[in-house]
């Protein structure tokens, strides 16, 4: 994930990582874990002292990172960067599929807050990308695990409970999932965000970064490509210790003022400097354990993926914790892609996958706070528990005579490595008080969507109308409104809710009824289920009621409310628009500098092809003189590639190797008719013949031609007499021509003469004979009745010989039928 900017285009990937030591300012790397992050979040701050290009705070307060691009300053956001790496994708992925992509699953880390994965969703806005999911990394490998598995327990089976850590670069994550046939449940997931390959990178680069000081009076921290190139080779070092426990060298050639420098470290004195990173391993391990009541028993299997997890020590404690072996089935590199493919595959209408069901967790507790109407206390409500099944949607009713604020937090800040604990908040509008100035009810509708954000997706107030008597029979349905809500109420995802019935959560369309110890129950949150037997009640009552005072059907309407979002992180649409914009011009920036070194390279190749063949094959095709002077406008051509033509527009090289080809492509135009025209001539040769042939053979009465046309046959012959002619003259011809001079005939003509000569004698040569049938035998109680020539010849074969027989023998009643030919 590195994107480096040049004066002419951006390198992104492989080609870009390369370039980081070379253009250490311009190259951008590490970038992740800026999303949704606020340019003063003390993480950032952190981090930008180890960052070789610049980090500057953009106008919304975000982070931006500044570089020269087309030699000049730019300032982008994480969203862009993060963009341009997903065009890089796209474009990988359209080259090998032949086709355009525009759905995508993308995974982020699990304990990625709503601020980050809105971020990541703006990103792939920018390109053009329909992300179809955001999926935690830990789901998508416990989804490429899962699928495959064919001896999964059944649905009303104790499920098979798995482990997952994964460590990566730059954290730690570990989950427990729950697996059924065709189904994973997430459990929990635990997580360090601040631990992964790079500090195991960092203890390396500080132990010789002191090792140098002392030795050779060298501070690597002072110059930031040597502090690069210290970090590569320490990174190598750490992968090469992982398979050797011998003591291995570190040497980097002029390093800093021309000096060379020189260490060494072995695995034991590796894992001595790392002990407390090592140690950091069994804080999730404990803290995931506890949150999901297992025990290390329940465990089946522990499979580890991510690069980091190759360190020997690091599988040692993950073995150690578990008291177990553990498995490494998976790609460590390739799991967590290959888990978000297969979900791709299966939301997507074009696959036919084997059906599977995914239910995440959700990693932070969520709570809700409102103000009441009348006091100034507030109401807390916690709406989702951590590991809460996901996606999921509740819906909440709230008594109200005017619009009111809901806000979104998380329960647990300081369980959030995030600084900000607020998610949102949101104005639910255009509520007002019923006609006889009663409270309003109503329902909002909360989700943990799949994208793992938290949203209030709809809310709708409920309202009574009076109704005429003649409406009596709509009015029994719609009073029942409020017991079966409408469908917009209910989680369209219908493999969720089941899976979530099954999983012993709560039905979606009512919350659980529970308040949390944050504040006195509160009597404007309701659950749909307490609330209804109170309007039962008050039907009663009024049936109760002398009949003097009757009072009109009232018919219950549910109308839809505005919602108001004001989220911590979003990108405006003007931004985003913007975004798009600037990312379109960069492609087609990068197009065109992609053309211009196609056409230089085009011109520089050519140039190389050409001098050798001169060489070579081509030096009998072409006269001293010309040769001469062919080779010297070569060596012009690359001279002026490496001068002037360095930076040229695609025209000029276009130009240039037009202006080469002139004189070039007669050149090898000669050699390869040279190569296929005695070829075609001995092919055409033979042609001629086999017609000549067929033709004598017909002038000889041979039986096999004498049912052609003597008419048809003279054509033949003139066709080949004629097409020898040619031949033979143009044969002469060549010959008193020197290979430096262009040829008589072209290889195509050949070929056309060839096809003339074959659609003129073919289809007289090739006639097939009439056929003349035999006679017709009648049936005897014997046998065939075989007219008198065939009588005279029973008993004997074509030669007057008495028939083969099997075994010598001859049956009773038997007779030889002989086929002859009437020809």
């Amino acid at each position: 994930s590195v994107i480096s900017f040049g004066s002419k285009n951006r390198t992104i990937g492989v080609a870009a990582k390369n370039q980081q030591i070379t253009h250490a300012n311009n190259t951008v790397s590490n970038f992740k874990r800026f999303h949704g992050r606020t340019f003063n979040d003390p993480f950032i701050q952190k981090e930008k002292e180890n960052l070789s290009y610049d980090l500057v705070p953009m106008k919304n307060g975000g982070v931006g990172i500044k570089v020269m691009y087309m030699d000049e300053e730019h300032l982008f956001s994480v969203e862009q960067i993060t963009a341009m790496l997903l065009t890089k994708l796209k474009e990988t992925a359209e080259n090998n599929l032949k086709k355009p992509v525009t759905d995508c699953v993308i995974s982020v880390p699990s304990f990625f807050t709503d601020a980050e994965r809105r971020s990541v969703l703006d990103a792939a806005q920018i390109v053009g990308l329909n992300c179809l999911r955001l999926m935690n990394d830990m789901t998508a490998v416990a989804l490429n695990y899962g699928i495959y598995k064919q001896d999964l327990p059944s649905p009303d089976e104790k499920p098979r409970i798995v482990v997952f850590v994964d460590m990566g670069h730059s954290a730690f994550q570990v989950s427990a999932c729950a697996f059924n046939k065709g189904k994973l449940k997430v459990l929990g997931t635990a997580f360090d965000p601040f631990l992964g390959g790079k500090n195991f990178d960092e203890k390396l680069v500080e132990h010789f970064c002191a090792e140098f000081k002392t030795k050779y009076k060298l501070d690597a921290k002072s110059k930031i490509r040597a502090l690069l190139r210290l970090y590569q080779e320490c990174e190598k070092l750490k992968k090469l210790m992982s398979s050797n426990s011998t003591d291995l060298p570190l040497n980097i050639e002029c390093f800093m003022n021309d000096k060379d420098v020189s260490g060494k470290m072995n695995r034991s004195q590796f894992e001595e400097l790392c002990a407390e990173l090592l140690q950091k391993i069994e804080v999730p391990l404990y803290s995931l354990m506890e949150q999901t009541q297992l025990k290390v028993e329940d465990v089946s299997a522990v499979e580890i993926v991510g690069g980091t997890t190759r360190i020997p020590a690091v599988k040692e404690k993950i073995a150690k914790f578990f008291g177990k072996d553990i498995s490494t089935t998976l790609n460590a590199d390739e799991a967590v892609a290959r888990g978000c493919a297969l979900q791709c595959a299966i939301l997507s209408p074009a696959f036919k996958v084997r059906e599977f069901s995914v239910t995440d967790a959700v990693p932070f507790p969520i709570s809700l706070v409102w103000n009441h109407d009348s006091e100034d206390t507030e109401g807390v409500h916690e709406v989702f528990s951590r590991n809460h099944a996901a996606p999921f949607s509740k819906v909440l009713t709230f008594l109200r005579r005017g619009p009111f604020e809901l806000e979104a937090f998380y329960s647990d800040p300081l369980g959030v490595p995030y600084p900000e604990a607020k998610i949102g908040r949101f104005v639910v509008q255009n509520v007002s008080a019923q006609k006889d100035g009663e409270k309003s009810r109503v329902k909002v509708k909360v989700r943990v969507n799949t994208h793992g954000i938290f949203t209030i997706s709809t809310a709708s107030m409920v309202e009574k109308v009076p109704t005429e008597e003649n409406e009596v029979s709509s009015v029994e349905t719609d009073m029942e409104c409020p017991n079966q809500r409408p469908p917009e109420n209910l989680d369209t995802d219908k493999n969720i809710q089941q899976d979530n019935s099954e999983a012993g959560t709560q039905p979606q369309v009512q919350t659980d009824g529970q308040q949390t110890s944050q504040s006195p129950p509160s009597p404007e949150l309701t659950s749909e289920e307490n609330k209804i037997p109170d309007a039962d009640k008050a039907n009663e009552k009024k049936v109760d009621q002398p009949p003097e005072a009757k009072k009109p059907k009232i018919k219950v309407v549910n109308v839809e409310l505005p919602i108001e979002a004001n989220l911590v992180w979003q990108l405006g649409k003007d931004l985003l628009n913007m975004y798009i914009e600037t990312e379109g011009k960069m492609i087609m920036q990068d197009k065109l500098e992609k053309e211009r070194n196609d056409a230089k390279n085009a011109v520089e190749e050519y140039v190389y092809e050409f001098r050798d063949k001169l060489c070579g094959p081509y030096e009998k095709f072409i006269c001293e003189q010309e040769h001469q002077n062919f080779l010297r406008l070569l060596t012009e051509t690359e001279d002026w590639l490496y001068e002037e033509g360095e930076d040229q527009a695609k025209q000029a090289y276009v130009d240039k190797l037009e202006e080469l080809m002139k004189i070039g492509t007669p050149v090898k135009v000669r050699f390869q008719e040279a190569e296929e025209r005695p070829k075609l001539f001995e092919e055409l040769g033979q042609r001629l013949q086999h017609y000549a042939k067929i033709a004598a053979d017909f002038r000889n009465k041979d039986e096999k031609y004498n049912h052609i046309d003597e008419s048809e046959m003279k054509k033949v012959e003139k066709s080949v007499n004629e097409v020898m002619e040619w031949m033979n003259s143009i044969m002469n011809a060549q010959a008193k021509k020197s290979l430096d001079q262009d040829p008589v005939v072209r290889a195509h003509e050949i070929k056309a003469k060839v096809k003339e000569l074959n659609n003129a004698c073919e289809p007289v040569v090739t006639q097939p004979k009439p056929k003349i049938e035999s006679p017709k035998l009648e049936r005897t109680p014997n046998g065939p009745n075989i007219d008198k020539k065939e009588e005279d010849l029973e008993g004997k074969n074509n030669f007057g010989a008495e028939p083969p027989h099997q075994n010598g023998e001859c049956y009773p009643n038997e007779k030889s039928s002989v086929n002859m030919d009437l020809d």
